[in-house]
């Protein structure tokens, strides 16, 4: 099975189960920084990874990308992309840093940011392997700050996608009703085939 196997309603159903998993994902991000995370509906396509810098805005956007590779019963990856913005935003809100300040993506501020992956990716998989009925576990992120192609070409390169064809989870998270403080991010799920097949006989009649 592949990602172009997944019927309309088997989509909506991942949809549903991605909306949950990120609920709970946000809920973790407000309790750690202390302020109410809000979730819109998350988008579920099949799309072309090498479109991923089109779609967030174009490949010289500057962002912070996290990857983390899906263990446990399936296998997969996780990529969280921040618009370096709200990267900023989230550095000010967990260390204290100074409003107005560049951007520092110190041993400190890079650690926060890969603690941060870490919790959404663990609530965000714990839901999904809950709902699948199997186990599904985070490796360690591993976090770089660059322009959006970059980024996108070095996880290419490491997923060694031949076709280049995913499934693509995307989730926007947003903290505050004011724009000029909102947090967004873009979760993206590229599941191997192993995952692909837990899917496709999970969602069976979906």
């Amino acid at each position: 099975m592949n990602s172009q196997d997944l019927s309309a309603l088997q989509l909506d159903a991942l949809r549903e189960i991605s909306h949950i998993g990120m609920g709970q994902g946000a809920t973790a991000l407000s309790q750690l920084l202390s302020a109410r995370i809000e979730l819109r509906v998350p988008r579920v396509s099949r799309v072309d990874i090498a479109q991923v810098p089109e779609l967030l805005g174009g490949a010289e956007t500057p962002v912070v990308g996290v990857a983390l590779q899906i263990l446990g019963d399936a296998r997969g990856d996780l990529l969280l992309i921040l618009p370096q913005e709200s990267a900023h935003r989230l550095l000010i809100r967990l260390l204290g840093k100074t409003p107005g300040s560049a951007l520092l993506l110190d041993e400190l501020g890079a650690s926060a940011l890969r603690e941060l992956a870490n919790i959404l990716a663990s609530a965000y998989l714990g839901a999904l392997g809950d709902l699948l009925g199997i186990s599904l576990l985070p490796s360690p992120p591993l976090l770089a700050a660059d322009m959006l192609g970059a980024i996108v070409d070095d996880i290419l390169i490491a997923l060694s996608l031949g076709g280049n064809t995913a499934l693509m989870v995307e989730t926007e998270f947003v903290s505050a009703p004011m724009a000029a403080e909102s947090i967004v991010g873009h979760l993206f799920l590229i599941p191997d085939p192993s995952l692909l097949a837990v899917l496709g006989r999970r969602l069976e009649g979906a």
